[in-house]
């Protein structure tokens, strides 16, 4: 039933244009949704709607991930930075789309959190991809800077200096911008010292707890 669900969805998200890129539509059609929520979620997987997953925190609505992933236009290759694991679902994305030889780096606060996207990642196969660390994400993943893309799944009040700097020459940072309340999903793409910022519409996320984000 959910391949059938899964089918529909994706079929939806090209039609009305939330999705363009092929590969993106191919990732989205071969990843089980549902594997990344709780047991009494799972029926909603193919709904498009944000879900709980626990601990105040939600898995995104498919259209904005996969708009999401259309901005970011992941290669394989690439070295990419998640801030914001959540139930990795959007982590396991973009594992596809980097391999071969691209490694996704993703950031959890909430240790509980990052266990279980741990353990559901290696499941299904993106063990060899996909690295999960809990650390506060708003100070970015140094040790393996420079990245080639960061994300970011929460809102921030201001772009993390940290990850500005993280961020490769000629790479692109996508992150929700504004107050709890009000948020632009924002692209900024790093030209040298330069960084150059597009707005690609209101978005709705929680807010991004640390250092330098918002305090608890």
């Amino acid at each position: 039933m959910h391949e059938d669900e899964r089918g529909q969805l994706i079929e939806r998200l090209r039609r009305y244009g939330y999705v363009t890129d092929r590969k993106v539509l191919e990732a989205m059609g071969s990843v089980p949704r549902e594997e990344f929520l709780p047991a009494d979620q799972r029926r909603l997987a193919y709904q498009d709607t944000p879900l709980s997953i626990g601990k105040g925190q939600t898995i995104s609505a498919p259209h904005m991930v996969g708009m999401m992933l259309d901005a970011l236009e992941l290669r394989p290759g690439m070295k990419v930075l998640e801030i914001g694991t959540g139930s990795g679902y959007h982590a396991s994305l973009m594992g596809y789309l980097v391999r071969p030889n691209g490694r996704v780096y993703t950031v959890e606060r909430i240790e509980e959190l990052g266990t279980s996207a741990r353990g559901t990642l290696e499941r299904l196969g993106f063990g060899d991809v996909v690295e999960v660390v809990i650390a506060d994400g708003t100070e970015g993943l140094k040790e393996h800077a420079p990245y080639d893309r960061i994300l970011v799944t929460a809102a921030a009040p201001s772009v993390p200096q940290p990850l500005k700097e993280q961020l490769a020459d000629g790479g692109r940072l996508l992150l929700p911008l504004g107050t709890r309340a009000m948020q632009e999903l924002v692209m900024v793409t790093r030209h040298g010292d330069e960084y150059r910022r597009q707005e690609l519409g209101g978005v709705m996320f929680v807010p991004l707890i640390g250092k330098h984000g918002y305090r608890d």
